[in-house]
């Protein structure tokens, strides 16, 4: 929901209603135009406007008791909702929603798609009920809490209504911000300040300055336990910060390092608000297999961040190894599946995850009846369905880093599980799930002394990263299996 428009009027009896703010947005006009087509009804002049919703309201002429395009008895009146027509406009200027308090007539003109007006009740559009709610908290700023407004403090909030709106309605769209807790903020008097805030900002930070950094990589394997095929795999990141720190416009260096044996960062995309980038920090691409001049960091990335988290960039890497590596065989014997899986974590790996879980699903069968099912590590659970095996490996493997799961298991449920064309006869797979603390494959990771933040205080530094599965899947080495179209990292 956005306005193409804001204003703020006022009357008192016996003198005559005056404009007291208006606000308009040419962005949000500018879609109107294209989202009305030969529809569309430009916004006359203040003047004009404040003359209409007078009108409109029965506060101006109020000697003329009936006017037609007000009071005809076929009109259907949308209570706080007003369709104005501007003299010369063959169109109707629809819907101004106003909320009135004190002497003070919050006004304002959403976007709305134009054929609402005529197909439904405008009480029921979800825009509608916005912008009421919106001018309500804007009424309860102007008034402080009171049933009239006083004039000093009317005045007063005037004044900062142009802040109010910079900060709750950049661009003519408001923020998912509580107005409770944003008004009394704002009306804190703020420190003049030669920086010009950015238009993309909407606010600075108050209070304790903290910066956290988070590196996040996650794998993506394709193991089908054959010399025939290969196994793919390969490894994405994404750096997520939040910069809670005061100044307009504060800068920040957070520079991203490699181990001397660490994979070299590639398809590296940042966040608009880095200022500057190496160029062979940008060039470098998976694409280029076996180039030895690939850029191996550090990766220094200057910035002038925004109020709210964001992903200051992402990469690739082409890593040599998996982080697990396994097998998987799978046979059909006198009604009943034989089961064997062999899990491996390789030795560069930490030995200690969050959580990690083998999952062994079985298409186009009936339920699982009887299980017979020894393991290294961990437990099995069946699902609620059965038609799905859990292995549960916990948090650390064994000392040999290698767990393995042998057994039987018999179908004799009544109800069909769920079906899958791909998954049939001895197409199958286990998919594995695991998040590894202070990990990652590349070994790319944030020194807390190496983040450089330029503000009047020296705020706290978070850094953290870990590395996490995403369609980790072991193919049937005994079955039939797929082959993506397009190669992953070898």
């Amino acid at each position: 929901m956005s306005f193409r428009a804001i204003w703020v009027l006022s009357y008192e009896k016996g003198e005559a209603a005056k404009l007291r703010f208006s606000r308009r947005y040419p962005s949000v006009e500018r879609r109107a135009k294209l989202l009305s087509g030969p529809q569309y009804v430009a916004i006359p002049e203040d003047c004009t406007i404040c003359r209409l919703i007078f009108t409109e309201l029965g506060l101006e002429d109020p000697d003329r008791l009936y006017v037609a395009m007000r009071d005809d008895c076929e009109l259907h009146q949308e209570s706080h909702i007003l369709a104005l027509h501007p003299d010369g406009c063959r169109g109707t200027l629809w819907p101004f929603l106003t909320v009135t308090q004190g002497g003070v007539i919050m006004v304002c003109l959403p976007l709305v798609d134009s054929s609402a007006y005529s197909q439904s009740r405008l009480s029921s559009q979800v825009s509608i009920s916005q912008g009421i709610a919106f001018l309500s908290g804007l009424q309860a700023f102007l008034s402080a809490g009171n049933k009239r407004h006083e004039p000093d403090i009317l005045v007063s909030r005037l004044d900062l209504l142009p802040l109010i709106l910079f900060h709750i309605c950049p661009l003519g769209t408001p923020v998912d911000t509580p107005h409770s807790a944003i008004f009394p903020f704002l009306a804190v008097s703020t420190p003049s300040s030669s920086q010009k805030q950015p238009a993309w900002k909407a606010g600075t930070h108050k209070g304790r300055s903290t910066v956290s950094v988070s590196v996040t990589e996650t794998v993506r394997s394709m193991q089908y336990g054959n010399h025939s095929k290969q196994d793919l795999w390969d490894v994405y990141g994404t750096v997520m910060c939040k910069c809670e720190v005061e100044g307009t416009q504060p800068n920040i260096t957070v520079t991203l390092s490699l181990p001397p044996n660490g994979s070299p960062l590639q398809d590296i995309l940042a966040h608009p608000c880095v200022s500057t980038l190496d160029t062979s920090t940008l060039t470098a691409s998976s694409m280029d297999y076996g180039d030895a001049s690939a850029f191996s960091g550090p990766y220094k990335f200057p910035f002038s961040p925004p109020l709210e988290p964001f992903r200051l960039c992402s990469y690739t890497s082409q890593v040599p190894v998996p982080p697990v590596l396994g097998s998987y065989q799978l046979k059909e014997d006198h009604g009943q599946l034989q089961l064997g899986v062999v899990l491996k974590l390789h030795e560069s790996v930490t030995n200690s995850f969050e959580y990690c879980e083998a999952h062994l699903p079985f298409f186009n069968r009936c339920q699982m009846g009887t299980l017979d099912v020894k393991v290294t590590s961990g437990q099995v659970e069946v699902s609620k369905e059965k038609n799905l095996l859990v292995w549960v490996l916990g948090q650390k493997f064994p000392k040999s880093r290698e767990v393995t799961l042998e057994g039987a298991v018999h179908f004799s449920g009544q109800t069909v599980g769920p079906t899958d064309p791909l998954c049939t006869d001895g197409t199958a797979y286990v998919k594995l799930y695991f998040r590894i603390p202070d990990l990652t494959l590349s070994g790319c990771c944030v020194d807390q002394h190496s983040v450089q933040v330029y503000s009047s205080t020296k705020p706290r530094v978070v850094t953290s990263r870990d590395l996490m599965s995403s369609e980790y899947y072991i193919w049937n080495s005994t079955g039939h299996t797929p082959m993506l179209p397009g190669a992953m990292m070898m």
